[in-house]
C-alpha cells in the first residue's frame, strides 16, 4: 500500500512543470552561470533569468519588482524583516507586537530581540486561532515600532484579517510584517492595496523548490531594513550571497502556475476537505481545531476524543498516511503543540490532535484510503 501524503503544509512536491524549468538552469548545456558575473554573456543570461523571475512574482503579487528581495526561504525572510527593521527603528521605540501562535521563525526571532533589549507583546488568538484587530489596537504603546502576524496559520489554517490590522497599524505609523508562507500563491494577495510593509514567502509551500524565498519590502524612503547577511552587497544591500538561478526560476514558475490555477486548486481542496471530514465524522467525538468555515481548505486540524492523548500512538497506527501533530519544525517535540494550547485546548486534547493537509496532487482515492485507515486506527485505540 502506497503512503498517502497529507502533510502539504510541511512541504509540497515540486510540480513537474517547475522541475522541468529548473533543469534548464543546472546542467552544462543550460544557463548555469553566476548571475552576478557581468563580464560575460552567460552571466548576463543568468541575471536576466533572475530578474524575469522577480518580475513574474511581482506580477502575481501586484507589486514593483524592485520591492522583492530573494532569500533562502520564509525563515530567513522573517528574520531579515524583524531584525532588520528593529535595528533601523530602535531610536524610535523598542516595542514589538506579535501573537503566541506564530511560526517559530517569528517567535524565536522575537525571543532573540527581547534579549537585545526589545519588549515583545504576544497576543493570544481566539478559539478559532484568529487575532482580532481590536486586540492589536489595545496592545499599541508609544514605543511600538513593529508588528508581525501570519496570514494563514500553518497548523490550523485560520486566516487573519490582514487588511484591517494593516490599516490600523499604518494609521499609527507602525511597520507591519506578515508571514505569508502558507498564503502565497494560494490566496489572492494584492500588495498595491493591502496595507502591509513587509511580507515573507516560501517556494516549497507552493510546489516550488526548497531553499528559496522572497521578502517583500515596500518602497518607502522611511522604511529601512538592515542587512543580516553581509558580503557582496547583493539585493540592493539587504541580502548578500550568490543567487541560485535554478531555484529562483523554479519559485517564479510555481507562482505563475499557482496564479493560473488558484480557483481550480481551491475548489479541489474544498472538495477533498469535505470528503475527509465526512468520512472520519462517523467516529463521533471528534472536533475541528480552528475555523472550518472560514479557514484555508488545505489544512484541517482534528481532535480525536476518546484516545487519551495518544496522538503519537495514532501516528504510528496510521503510518500509511503521512500527517503530523503540528508544525514540521517541531515534529521531534513530544510536548503538546503550542498553537493548540494557545487556542485553549488542554494537554490531553492537544495530544489527541492531528493536522492533515492536502494539495494539488491529492486524489479522492487517497482521501478514501486515509479515512479507512484513520477510522480503523482510532476505533482500535478507543477499545
Amino acid at each position: 500500500m502506497q503512503t498517502v501524503y497529507l502533510d502539504y503544509a510541511a512541504t509540497t512536491p515540486v510540480d513537474p512543470a517547475v522541475a522541468k524549468k529548473m533543469m534548464e538552469y543546472l546542467t552544462p548545456d543550460g544557463c548555469f552561470a553566476n548571475p552576478a558575473s557581468r563580464a560575460h554573456m552567460l552571466g548576463w543570461f543568468a541575471e536576466q533569468a533572475v530578474e524575469n523571475g522577480r518580475l513574474q512574482i511581482a506580477k502575481v503579487l501586484n507589486c514593483d519588482a524592485r520591492e522583492l528581495v530573494w532569500t533562502s526561504g520564509a525563515t530567513e525572510s522573517n528574520n531579515l524583516a524583524l531584525k532588520g527593521v528593529a535595528e533601523t527603528r530602535r531610536s524610535r521605540g523598542n516595542h514589538i507586537i506579535t501573537s503566541a501562535v506564530e511560526h517559530k521563525a517569528v517567535l524565536d526571532t522575537c525571543g532573540w530581540l527581547e534579549r537585545q533589549g526589545f519588549e515583545v507583546t504576544y497576543l493570544q488568538p481566539n478559539a478559532q486561532g484568529v487575532i482580532e484587530p481590536e486586540q492589536v489596537a489595545e496592545a499599541i504603546t508609544e514605543q511600538t515600532i513593529l508588528a508581525s502576524f501570519m496570514f494563514v496559520n500553518n497548523e490550523l489554517g485560520s486566516i487573519n484579517n490582514i487588511a484591517a490590522i494593516g490599516e490600523l497599524l499604518r494609521s499609527k505609523d507602525i511597520v507591519f510584517h506578515v508571514d505569508a508562507a502558507q498564503a502565497g500563491g494560494k490566496l489572492t494577495i494584492d500588495l498595491k492595496t493591502l496595507p502591509v510593509d513587509l511580507m515573507s514567502f516560501s517556494g516549497h509551500k507552493i510546489y516550488g523548490p526548497k531553499g528559496i524565498g522572497v521578502l517583500y519590502v515596500r518602497r518607502d524612503p522611511d522604511l529601512k531594513v538592515a542587512a543580516q547577511i553581509h558580503g557582496g552587497g547583493h539585493e540592493r544591500g539587504m541580502r548578500s550571497g550568490t543567487l541560485p538561478t535554478h531555484q529562483i526560476v523554479g519559485m517564479a514558475e510555481a507562482f505563475v502556475l499557482a496564479d493560473e490555477r488558484r480557483e481550480q486548486d481551491l475548489e479541489h481542496l474544498q472538495a477533498l476537505r469535505t470528503q475527509l471530514w465526512q468520512g472520519i465524522s462517523v467516529l463521533g467525538d471528534i472536533s475541528v481545531n480552528g475555523d472550518f468555515e472560514s479557514g484555508f481548505p488545505g489544512i484541517i486540524n482534528v481532535c480525536f476524543g476518546g484516545i487519551g492523548g495518544q496522538g503519537e500512538s495514532l501516528l504510528m497506527a496510521i503510518k500509511e498516511v503521512a500527517v503530523s501533530t503540528g508544525s514540521a519544525c517541531n515534529s521531534a517535540n513530544v510536548d503538546p503543540s503550542y498553537v493548540l494550547s494557545g487556542i485553549g485546548l488542554n494537554r490531553e486534547q492537544a495530544l489527541s490532535s492531528l493536522r492533515m493537509s492536502m494539495g494539488r496532487f491529492t486524489t479522492t482515492e487517497e482521501i478514501e484510503q486515509a479515512v479507512n485507515t484513520i477510522v480503523t486506527a482510532v476505533t482500535a485505540l478507543r477499545s
